[in-house]
């Protein structure tokens, strides 16, 4: 098959996607496929086809030196979509969304795709856009009956929305649409409670604020519905912040998790119950508290969960017999079902 594996943007995620992609790239290349890396804002060479194998490593080399330039122009450039990049996209016979963060993976590329009758991998744009909303998701899963933190949500006019309850320290505040845990802090007064509100307000205008659930952390990822083996996520020091997930050696990953059979079924069910109240499929990775009375919380769901060689989906696929390559496959297998019913 030609497919173009969709990469980088301008998201405080960049460098992820696109390590994500180069990983996934070059998978899908070694089960014979033709594939193109193509960085969604930078744009895709007119004169460049699947007539010609594409040279992956220099095409990823080119797409990691514009970084810089890149994010310099996406504070002017208007247009969140490259010169070209639909052109190889409708060539294609399936995308790959190697994409994180809020732009490219908010569901807003996904409904253009649909628009333009381009397949491609993972939930649809109307899942995407909710799961990217962490309050949105978070009034989802209590309607839904999927156990939560509880939390509120704050504007940067002013302005708060709260269900009524009294929140206590300490505390979580992150940005609603973010990722890889950038611009989240966790605070024990009202001095940090205020410079971490400013700080998560630069990269956002809408924060939610949430109860720190002492415990536990795991993870659990859904492939085609059914719950693949739970990750516990222990950091070596501090919390699961942007450095633990990505610097090799700073977090220790047990999967399976060393935990009871009821505790294992108990999370997966939440993960797969997560998916049903979001109008996720495909793939994606529901996080989870749990506190020392065995309750399960959870904290927020990942459409397009990472890819790299620290991520913890390919752990748990790897977990059951699915080798990285063959994952790739049955992630695109899968979304090329959803086309062909």
């Amino acid at each position: 098959m030609n497919i173009v594996v969709l990469l980088g943007g301008i998201s405080t995620e960049r460098e992820v996607s696109i390590n994500s992609g180069e990983k996934v790239s070059k998978a899908l290349k070694a089960n014979g496929h033709n594939v193109i890396p193509v960085d969604v804002f930078l744009g895709f060479p007119k004169k460049k086809s699947f007539d010609v194998e594409c040279d992956i490593d220099a095409e990823i080399k080119r797409i990691r030196e514009a970084s810089d330039k890149v994010m310099k122009s996406a504070k002017t450039r208007p247009n969140f979509v490259g010169e070209h990049v639909f052109d190889i996209c409708k060539k294609a016979d399936i995308v790959f969304m190697a994409l994180h963060g809020e732009n490219g993976e908010n569901g807003k590329l996904q409904a253009y795709l649909d628009l333009e009758g381009v397949k491609y991998t993972g939930t649809g744009y109307s899942g995407s856009a909710v799961a990217m909303d962490k309050w949105l998701s978070k009034l989802l899963f209590i309607s839904n009956k999927v156990n939560t933190a509880r939390g509120k949500v704050a504007f940067k006019d002013g302005r708060v929305q709260s269900l009524g309850e009294e929140l206590e320290f300490p505390l979580v505040i992150k940005p609603c649409c973010g990722g890889s845990s950038v611009g989240v802090s966790i605070v024990k007064n009202k001095k940090e409670y205020k410079e971490a509100l400013e700080m998560a307000f630069e990269y956002e205008d809408k924060v939610v604020i949430e109860e720190f659930i002492a415990g536990q952390e795991f993870t659990c990822a859904v492939l085609d519905g059914e719950a693949l083996p739970v990750v516990e996520i222990i950091p070596k020091s501090g919390w699961y912040d942007y450095k633990n997930k990505y610097v090799a050696g700073a977090t220790k990953e047990v999967c399976p998790a060393e935990i009871p059979d009821y505790l294992t079924k108990k999370i997966q069910d939440a993960a797969v119950k997560v998916g049903v109240a979001l109008g996720l499929d495909i793939y994606y990775r529901a996080d989870f508290r749990v506190d020392d009375k065995g309750d399960v919380y959870c904290l927020e769901a990942n459409t397009l969960p990472g890819m790299t060689n620290t991520s913890l989906i390919p752990q748990e696929a790897a977990a059951v017999g699915i080798d990285y390559n063959s994952l790739c496959e049955r992630i695109i297998d899968i979304s090329l079902k959803k086309y062909s019913k």
